[in-house]
C-alpha cells in the first residue's frame, strides 16, 4: 500500500455525520481475517437489529486482486492506499484486518482522523506499539471516538455461557484452569516460510497468534487479572523452505506459561501448531470447588458442565447444548437445536461493536485489555529468555488503562 507523506488535515469528529446517515465502513486486509470480518459485515444487519452502515471499501496491495475479493466479499469498491481511505468524509470506521506489522500506524492514523477502530488481535508486534495505540484510543474515546480489539472467542454463546455461570458462582472458588490451544499446520517440517514465522513481521509465533486467544479467555471467563508469570517457547524447526531456499525461522513454534491471578487462582496455558492432528482445538477447563466448565473449540456449540453441590452420586459431567434462544446471542439465529459455527462469533463481534459505537459507549474488549494481554505475552518472552524466571506483573504504566 502506498503512502502520502502528508495525510489530510481535517480531522472529523463522530458529530459530523447526520444522525440519520449510515456509517461507512473500511476494511484493511482481505486475506483470512480479511475474508472472516468482512462475511460478518455482509450478515449481521440480515440476523441483528443494529445501526445503518455500508461496507465502502476494501484496502489491499495488491490491486487487482483486492478489486476481486472486494466483489466477492460485497464491498463497493477497493483501494491500495489505506490513508487516502482515512481522508475520506463518508468513512467512519474502520477495520483493521492487516498483519500486526501495521497494526500501530494505521490504528493511531485511524483514531487521529475520528474513526472508530476494530483492530483484530494480538493488538500489536510489540509492547511500545500496543502503549502508542492505547494512548492514542483514550485520547480519541474522549472525543466520542471508539475502539475495540478483535478477540472474537468472547463472542462464542458457550464461553459468553461459560462467564455468566461463573459470575453467577455456580463452580464457586475457581482454583486452577488449563487452556490449551493446538493445531498442526506447521507439523510438517517442509511447510513453507510466511510472514508469520518471521520476527520482523509476526512479532512471535504461537505465543501472539494463539496465545493471545487462551490468555485472553482466560481473563474474560473470571474476570481476573494475572499478576506472575513463567514461561517457555520453543521453534521445533528453525529452518524452512522459502523463495531463496532454507530460511531462519525467527519465533516460536510453540509456547507454556503458567500464570498466578489475582484471585489465588493457578492458570496453566499450552499453545502449539506443531500438535500433529489437532487443527484448531481451543480446549478450556475451569475448576472451582462447587462445580467445573469444560469447552472444546471444535465442538463450539457444547458446554461440559459438573456441579458438585449435589450429592455425589449424582455428579457427572452432564452436556449443555448451546442453542436456546436464552443463550447469549442465539435469539437471532435459528431454531433451537440447529447449531452455529466458527463464523458467527465475527457476526456476534461486529454486531456488539455497532451498538456501542451506536450508543457512544466503549465497547469491550479495549485497546486497555489489549495491552494487558500484550504485557502478560512479553512476561511469557521474558521469563523464557531468563529461563524460568518467574515475571511479576504491575499496572498498567498508561494512565487510565
Amino acid at each position: 500500500m502506498t503512502t502520502p507523506a502528508h495525510p489530510s488535515d481535517h480531522t472529523p469528529s463522530p458529530a459530523e455525520r447526520p444522525a440519520s446517515s449510515p456509517l461507512g465502513v473500511a476494511a484493511i486486509g482481505y486475506a483470512f481475517m480479511g475474508k472472516a470480518h468482512s462475511n460478518a459485515w455482509r450478515n449481521v444487519a440480515s440476523f441483528f437489529d443494529v445501526p445503518a452502515f455500508e461496507q465502502k471499501v476494501l484496502v489491499g496491495r495488491d490491486a487487482a486482486q483486492v478489486a476481486e475479493a472486494a466483489a466477492k466479499y460485497g464491498w463497493a469498491e477497493s483501494a491500495t492506499d489505506w490513508r487516502s481511505v482515512l481522508e475520506r468524509d463518508d468513512i467512519h470506521i474502520v477495520d483493521i484486518c492487516a498483519p500486526g506489522w501495521m497494526h500501530a500506524e494505521i490504528a493511531t492514523a485511524a483514531l487521529a482522523a475520528g474513526k472508530h477502530v476494530l483492530v483484530e488481535k494480538p493488538l500489536a508486534n510489540t509492547i511500545a506499539e500496543a502503549e502508542a495505540m492505547t494512548a492514542a484510543a483514550i485520547t480519541a474515546r474522549a472525543q466520542g471516538v471508539q475502539s475495540m480489539i478483535g478477540f472474537n472467542y468472547r463472542r462464542v454463546p458457550a464461553l459468553a455461557l461459560a462467564r455468566e455461570l461463573i459470575a453467577e458462582g455456580r463452580l464457586g472458588t475457581v482454583r486452577h484452569v488449563r487452556a490449551a490451544y493446538l493445531q498442526d499446520w506447521l507439523s510438517d517440517a517442509e511447510a513453507p516460510m510466511t510472514w508469520r514465522l518471521r520476527k520482523e513481521t509476526a512479532g512471535s509465533g504461537a505465543l501472539g497468534d494463539i496465545a493471545s486467544h487462551a490468555i485472553d479467555q482466560v481473563l474474560f471467563l473470571l474476570g481476573d487479572a494475572v499478576t506472575e508469570v513463567s514461561g517457555r517457547l520453543h521453534t521445533f524447526v528453525d529452518r524452512r523452505p522459502g523463495a531463496d531456499g532454507l530460511e531462519d525461522v525467527t519465533v516460536d513454534d510453540a509456547a507454556w506459561a503458567t500464570l498466578t491471578l489475582a484471585s489465588g487462582a493457578i492458570a496453566s496455558v499450552e499453545v502449539s501448531r506443531m500438535a500433529t492432528g489437532q487443527k484448531n482445538s481451543l480446549k478450556l477447563e475451569i475448576y472451582g470447588d462447587k462445580g467445573t466448565i469444560l469447552f472444546d473449540l471444535e465442538a463450539l456449540n457444547e458446554l461440559g458442565f459438573l456441579d458438585a453441590t449435589v450429592p455425589v452420586r449424582e455428579q457427572g459431567f452432564r452436556r449443555i447444548l448451546v442453542n436456546e434462544p436464552e443463550h447469549p446471542y442465539l435469539e437471532a439465529w435459528w431454531p433451537q437445536g440447529h447449531i452455529i459455527g466458527w463464523e458467527h462469533t465475527f457476526t456476534h463481534q461486529i454486531r456488539d461493536f455497532l451498538t456501542a459505537v451506536a450508543a457512544g459507549e466503549a465497547p469491550s474488549p479495549s485497546f486497555e485489555e489489549g495491552l494487558n494481554v500484550q504485557h502478560i505475552l512479553a512476561a511469557v518472552e521474558e521469563s523464557a529468555a531468563a529461563k524460568s524466571s518467574l515475571i511479576q506483573l504491575h499496572a498498567n504504566p498508561i494512565e487510565g488503562a
